[in-house]
């Protein structure tokens, strides 16, 4: 069935082209970049452990530099086994070359630890003679940030013994998840969670119910797999939390992110004072789809006029590539790399993992791009999502491997924008009220998505960190009651929660790979519509700002990137801002 989806999209052939990091499984530039990986960190142990403050500026550069030397060829042969794995989940030989190399990258950290130990920890004066140097200028970001976990880590001894179990850890229990969920077989057709997922968008009601059906059953058939991988990665961040001395769940996630936990705070009080947006949206779309009551599985149902033609993809690629272009040559430029370089693997595959991504690798090689490609129209903004991500992570690339990589807030700042230029250049190309509306509400759906279903799941994500905490392994039944009432919060009266909803939290990944991620879609999006609308006051003096935010990657902190832009990420009023155009966004439909 899928195989004759691709052939109709045009999607067979629409592979990455994993041989720009290595050949084969058995290519021996794996095993060599491996040996310098242990042969450096065991001589930069030997040479500098114990003895960083006797460094001089020039010296400690050069040391980082030789750090990150190490961290960037590492993170090519992990980039290369992740990807490897992710569309061939079932392939045993793929999953334990992953497995293989995480266990070699954990046993590499061990030799060097010793630095981010020692450097988090030394005087402040000492430190601050060494980071205002010119000599350690292009990685003084990179420093200040590793001294900000000081209060967080443990003894030499300690980070050792973590490092060495850290690959039978959490990381060994979401490839379990994935393995999991990449073996599921739904319905009679033994069909992907792709195929069946793309079923709740059909406009017919009967095949929504059926698909809500048979995603359920399948996630019960496991239920008690899922249940026990949910308890393990709870409690394995529990006792970490406990361990560093973080005061909350979110606190490691706020820190990785760069940001105050007032912050975060601010932003998710914003988003749920403004629920009502939801709850008015679904009662407005119950009316346009002619419904007595709203289900679950109706949520994403399209409204009658809303185009439904099947986009092929080069006509996707055609829509992305000239919406980029009408913003900036430039980005235009970048992401047709991905489209004529095989950057991107797009056909819906068994055994490939569900979903979309865009991979940074490291700034030698070029990101990657992976999509479920089924043709419709919410596709063509899925693609635009993932490679406004590669677009950022290509021109931070310059910025070198540490100082490249973006907090997971601004992460999402150009695959949002991306997005949204794409809708507002196919709602231009619309000239009939009727589609125009239905298109609205679909980019509606989409921001409720990014903005309020992921608050939505931080406060589920609060309530389960904290059950698990204070009254130890939650059931199924207790998860499903945790779930549900943070998504009756959010949907009020406005649409009906039937009980296969209830489990519907056992599929979503983001609770597994990145406990406390989720909050960083709305942070995305609310930026994103302030951004946006600046650039509809400047115009064209905008875009070189925007893509020197884009360059800039990791190198500063997320309070100093948007200081150009007027951004006060503390002030609830900005947050108020973005909630304030999507409610005038609702108006237009009411």
């Amino acid at each position: 069935m899928a195989d004759e989806l691709n052939e109709k999209l045009g999607t067979t052939a629409v592979l990455w082209n994993l041989h720009d990091l290595y050949g084969s499984l058995q290519d021996p530039a794996i095993q060599e970049d491996i040996a310098f990986c242990e042969e450096e960190a065991a001589l930069l142990k030997d040479s500098f452990a114990g003895r960083l403050d006797t460094l001089d500026p020039a010296g400690l550069a050069r040391l980082v530099r030789r750090f990150e030397r190490i961290e960037s060829f590492i993170a090519r042969v992990a980039t290369y086994a992740f990807l490897n794995f992710t569309t061939q989940i079932k392939n045993p030989e793929a999953g334990a070359f992953l497995q293989q190399i995480k266990e070699t990258a954990s046993r590499i950290a061990r030799e060097t630890v010793f630095f981010e130990l020692e450097w988090s920890k030394m005087d402040e004066k000492t430190a601050g003679s060494l980071l205002d140097s010119g000599e350690t200028a292009h990685y003084r970001h990179y420093l200040q940030n590793i001294r900000r976990y000081a209060s967080h880590l443990l003894s030499h001894a300690e980070e050792t013994l973590l490092i060495e179990t850290a690959p039978v850890g959490r990381s060994s229990w979401t490839n379990l998840f994935e393995k999991v969920l990449g073996h599921l077989q739904f319905g009679e057709a033994k069909r992907t969670e792709e195929e069946v997922l793309a079923d709740l968008y059909s406009p017919d009601r009967e095949v929504r119910r059926k698909a809500a059906d048979e995603l359920t059953e399948g996630l019960q058939s496991q239920l008690h797999i899922l249940t026990h991988i949910f308890n393990t990665v709870l409690a394995d961040k529990m006792i970490s939390d406990r361990l560093r001395s973080y005061p909350n769940w979110i606190n490691s996630m706020n820190l990785a992110n760069e940001l105050e936990d007032a912050t975060v705070e601010v932003l998710i009080e914003a988003a749920i004072s403004r629920y009502d947006i939801v709850q008015r949206y679904y009662r407005v779309k119950k009316e346009l789809l002619g419904l007595d009551e709203l289900k679950d599985y109706d949520r994403y149902a399209p409204l009658p006029h809303l185009p439904s033609a099947t986009i092929g993809w080069e006509e996707c690629r055609e829509m992305v590539l000239a919406g980029f272009r009408n913003f900036s040559p430039k980005m235009a430029e970048i992401a047709s790399f991905f489209f004529d370089r095989q950057w991107i693997h797009a056909p819906v595959l068994e055994g490939k993992r569900g979903g979309a991504f865009a991979h940074p690798c490291v700034p030698e090689v070029h990101p990657y791009v992976l999509v479920n490609f089924t043709g419709n129209i919410r596709d063509v903004s899925t693609v635009a999502h993932e490679l406004g991500h590669g677009v950022h992570q290509f021109l931070s690339a310059r910025q070198g491997y540490f100082n490249s990589g973006t907090p997971l807030v601004l992460a999402e700042t150009a695959s949002v924008f991306a997005e949204l230029l794409i809708f507002h250049d196919q709602l231009a190309l619309l000239t009939d009220a009727g589609e125009r509306k239905a298109f609205t509400c679909q980019k509606l759906e989409s921001i409720f998505a990014t903005v309020f279903r992921q608050v939505s799941m931080n406060r589920f994500e609060n309530l389960i960190h904290n059950a698990r905490r204070e009254k130890g392994e939650l059931s199924p039944d207790r998860l499903r009651e945790l779930w549900l009432t943070t998504q009756r919060e959010m949907f009020g009266d406005s649409v009906t929660l039937t009980d296969n909803y209830g489990i519907w939290w056992s599929y979503i990944p983001h609770f597994l790979h990145s406990p406390g991620y989720v909050y960083s879609y709305a942070f995305g999006e609310l930026l994103v519509l302030a951004l946006y609308n600046l650039y509809q006051h400047e115009g064209r003096q905008f875009i070189p700002r925007y893509l020197h935010l884009l360059s800039q990657g990791g190198s500063l902190s997320p309070y100093e990137l948007l200081q150009p832009f007027g951004v006060d990420l503390n002030d609830r009023n900005f947050w108020q801002g973005g909630l304030t155009i999507i409610d005038q966004m609702l108006q237009g439909i009411e």
